[in-house]
């Protein structure tokens, strides 16, 4: 259904290449993957192939994890790493994107972390500090029902970038050099706070405008409003995942390989206030950044006549790192001028 003010998240069946489709029909999957990556950076992703019964043991094992006490929750802290829970209003995500939020470290969202770890790959010499280590909570069938869906995110996301390599004709090699050993992290949000701990003194943030870090985002979310994406006119729009569908869209490293010509489109979380107290939503979001060393640079084929519209080179290590810096350590990340701009003609910012 096409919202009111016009905007659409366009809707692609992927099926041909989780199936085995023809070429032809292969062919027209890359090309709706081209133009939504190209107009809106958000695209509702059909025919992915997770079954509904994965998708609802990893919602059943959220509630379970996250209806824990707080101070239960926060036993499994991971200070200073990419992994783990962390409390609301712990982190600021606007921050990553270069913009400091009126107030410091007001997103209320709560989140919980798990990831590929560096001894997944036992023939490379890899740094945990690159990857993180997980820390499994003692929740019944938590872990059994987060790694199950937690490899089919997976190879959704490598599917993507199989499309992707078609889209931009780059060849089958591109990516996999990119993500061979890829940082991938899955990360669970809960955005539900207990009825009466919400003062409205100001513009509560469920989470604040950034863009995702990586290569692609997929994401999983129920069907309860609150996600925003901003067009590339400035304007924010209401966005909710089609009955069935995941939500895809596209990271800051995908964008500087493309030079902007496919969006790492904004977005943010507004959830709706009734009487007080938020509307609960949950979310969970499988990032898949890339291999820390390997330098990301723009397509020659997508050069400018004037070299300087391109972006610098930068390794997935350095590019993820500054972003972390800035979400979960307080730090303004000044080398997101892009974004930060971008932010700054959205309305009502």
């Amino acid at each position: 259904m096409r919202p009111s003010d016009g905007f659409t998240v366009p809707a692609v069946d992927i099926s041909p290449y989780v199936t085995g489709g023809s070429p032809g029909e292969r062919a027209e999957v890359a090309d709706a993957i081209d133009s939504a990556c190209a107009t809106v950076g958000f695209i509702q992703v059909l025919g992915h192939g997770v079954p509904d019964a994965v998708t609802q043991g990893l919602a059943t094992a959220m509630d379970s994890f996250f209806e824990l006490p707080l101070d239960t929750k926060k036993t499994y802290r991971v200070p200073d790493a990419n992994r783990g829970y962390s409390p609301p209003k712990s982190e600021s995500l606007s921050l990553s994107a270069g913009v400091e939020a009126a107030s410091k470290m007001n997103d209320f969202f709560e989140a919980y972390n798990v990831g590929v770890e560096a001894r997944s790959f036992p023939h490379l010499d890899l740094s945990e500090a690159d990857y993180g280590l997980n820390l499994w909570p003692e929740v019944d069938g938590f872990t059994e029902s987060v790694r199950r869906y937690f490899d089919h995110a997976a190879r959704v996301a490598r599917t993507l970038t199989g499309i992707f390599a078609d889209a931009l004709d780059v060849g089958p090699d591109y990516f996999a050099r990119l993500t061979d050993h890829s940082i991938d992290v899955l990360r669970m949000n809960n955005y539900a706070l207990p009825e009466g701990t919400v003062t409205l003194d100001g513009d509560l943030t469920g989470m604040g405008e950034h863009t995702d870090f990586g290569i692609v985002t997929v994401l999983w979310a129920d069907r309860v409003a609150g996600l925003q994406v901003l067009d590339r006119d400035g304007r924010w729009h209401d966005v909710s995942p089609a009955d069935g569908a995941l939500l895809v869209n596209l990271g800051d490293l995908t964008a500087r390989i493309t030079n902007d010509r496919w969006s790492s489109t904004l977005h943010r979380v507004k959830p709706p206030i009734v009487d007080g107290a938020i509307q609960r939503r949950r979310s969970a979001a499988f990032f898949h950044d890339g291999n820390p060393e390997v330098v990301v640079e723009t397509l020659d084929s997508h050069l400018g006549l004037d070299s300087e519209l391109a972006y610098e080179p930068i390794t997935v290590r350095d590019h993820i790192r500054a972003k972390l810096a800035g979400s979960r350590q307080g730090k303004r990340n000044t080398a997101a001028v892009r974004e930060a701009r971008r932010i700054a003609a959205g309305s009502g910012l």
